[in-house]
């Protein structure tokens, strides 16, 4: 792989060929280098890529991982892998040999990230500590999964920071009906909000709704997609997990809301979206109308939770209203296991009445027997079962 140099510019430039995975013969063209030296070095490291030689640069071997790994998520996704792996991960290992680097070296950086303050003196959050460890982690476990590196240091140093649960907040229905009230005065956000608490859909799953996901015929929405803002543009991509694509069903007076909200949109194609406010927009309507209403300000995503729980409120069980916000049962199960009615005392008493009777038909059948003995030798009960004990 030669190194040469543009008389135009005098910079250096590396033309790389080698053989890809399908055993193609490719070349590679690295242009821009201010130095010899510099194009020499990224040469060296190309190579160690290519045959996959652990002998290479931390910084060397994430551009390995990147490639691997960074199709098989959502763009969404890989932007904040991608922030954590560039800012927080590759200025403290990049230079590193990745085979070289020990549990000492995590520490130090542990140590780091653990001293950050900010310019108001705040610490990163535990379960931001968490997520940059497991970046780092998940980096060392490809290596030890796919290149054959002996161990995960990171995994061996432990973990740092820790899953911080939030308050869950929620609003009852009478809440949130105030709420609403306070929003007849903007139809885009009062038939928003309605869509967000009636149907407990996401907020990514409402700003990319179109016309034709509404089937009025049937009273039902289908949520098959979810929008992002990334890089200034509009981004529209699968839902949030393979249980998120559902129909939903809706009450009727919903039904006709969004009628007449369609209705007020002139020129709208079936594809075109109805919500085109921003998550920002959405902020701060939830905040002009809490203050106006005189209820508690809660997150958008917490109008989800307040749904499910009207949902529990009204008796409807975990599986069921899994299949509506588009959730595992267990989930719900689990998150929201303290507002589902405790049926200890019910068991408890159904179990009182299974025993209950089993114990007075055996209670019944020793009286039957016992007075039958009693009868045949002629003696009194309690004095033969003295005899017999």
């Amino acid at each position: 792989m030669p190194v040469f140099k543009n008389e135009d510019n005098g910079t250096w430039y590396v033309m790389a060929r080698y053989v890809n995975w399908k055993g193609e013969r490719k070349q590679k063209c690295k242009r821009g280098f201010a130095t010899k030296r510099e194009a020499q070095e990224w040469e060296r490291m190309f190579k160690l890529q290519t045959s996959s030689d652990l002998d290479m640069s931390f910084e060397a071997f994430t551009e390995l991982y990147i490639n691997d790994v960074k199709n098989r998520l959502k763009e969404n996704t890989w932007l904040t892998k991608e922030h954590i792996i560039r800012t927080k991960i590759l200025p403290y290992f990049g230079k590193l040999k990745i085979s070289e680097i020990s549990t000492k070296e995590i520490i130090t950086w542990q140590n780091e990230m653990l001293a950050y303050r900010d310019e108001k003196k705040k610490p990163y959050s535990q379960t931001y500590l968490k997520t940059l460890h497991n970046q780092l982690s998940a980096i060392f476990n490809h290596a030890v999964r796919y290149y054959e590196l002996r161990s995960n240091p990171a995994a061996k140093v432990g973990n740092m920071g820790r899953e911080e649960h939030k308050e869950m907040l929620f609003w009852t229905k009478e809440e949130y009906k105030k709420f609403s009230f306070e929003m007849m005065d903007k139809p885009v956000s009062f038939y928003a909000f309605e869509m967000l608490y009636w149907c407990g859909i996401r907020e990514g799953e409402l700003l990319a709704l179109t016309p034709a996901d509404f089937n009025f015929d049937k009273e039902t929405v289908t949520i098959n997609k979810s929008y992002q803002r990334l890089k200034g543009q509009d981004v529209i991509t699968s839902p949030k997990t393979k249980k998120s694509n559902r129909t939903i069903k809706m009450p009727k007076f919903l039904c006709e809301e969004m009628k007449e909200y369609l209705g007020m949109l002139y020129g709208l194609k079936k594809k075109d979206r109805i919500f085109t406010v921003t998550k920002s927009y959405l902020h701060h309507e939830m905040d002009r109308g809490a203050k106006a209403a005189g209820v508690k300000r809660i997150r958008i995503h917490d109008l989800r939770h307040s749904h499910i729980s009207l949902l529990i409120d009204m008796g409807f069980s975990a599986v069921a209203i899994a299949d509506r916000v588009g959730h595992e049962s267990i989930d719900i199960t689990y998150q929201y296991a303290h507002l589902f009615p405790s049926k200890q005392i019910e068991m408890a008493e159904k179990l009182d009445d299974l025993g209950k009777g089993d114990f007075e038909d055996e209670k019944n059948q020793k009286s039957v027997y016992d007075a039958g003995i009693g009868g045949i030798t002629g003696r009194d009960d309690g004095l033969w079962k003295q005899h017999h004990e």
